[in-house]
């Protein structure tokens, strides 16, 4: 099985957060079909995602994202093969204007719990980079 992590900026330019909920509902549906799972935080401009599944799922999925127009400066943080899903569903930690920023690091906290600490390490940063703030 394989996992890629990587990190992406959105691809506007006029100031516009990115279609998240484009971005949300095409990657729901994708992944569903090609068993591929995995955590994707955003805040609308700043986009960091694990996947994880079949080598061909998960490198054809990745390929998808890499030309992708809504996303620019897209940086592969690791790739590795794991034995077990670390992400045993498709979880879309996005925050909206109604969940409270604290709930939201909280449940990525959560869904990181059981990852490997190269994987948790990035995703963590960003929750205390907004706890610090």
């Amino acid at each position: 099985m394989k996992q890629i992590l990587y990190a992406s900026v959105n691809a506007r330019t006029d100031g516009q957060p990115a279609d998240v909920t484009g971005i949300l509902e095409q990657s729901r549906h994708n992944n569903a079909l090609d068993g591929i799972t995995g955590l994707l935080w955003t805040d609308g401009e700043r986009f960091l995602q694990v996947l994880e599944g079949g080598e061909e799922a998960v490198e054809a999925c990745y390929a998808r994202i890499r030309n992708d127009t809504r996303h620019r400066a897209i940086v592969t943080i690791l790739e590795r093969t794991v034995e077990r899903r670390e992400f045993g569903y498709w979880a879309m930690a996005h925050k909206t204007s109604d969940v409270l920023a604290d709930v939201h690091d909280q449940r990525v906290r959560r869904m990181m719990a059981s990852a490997a600490e190269e994987i948790r390490a990035p995703f963590l940063e960003l929750v205390s980079a907004r706890e610090a703030a």
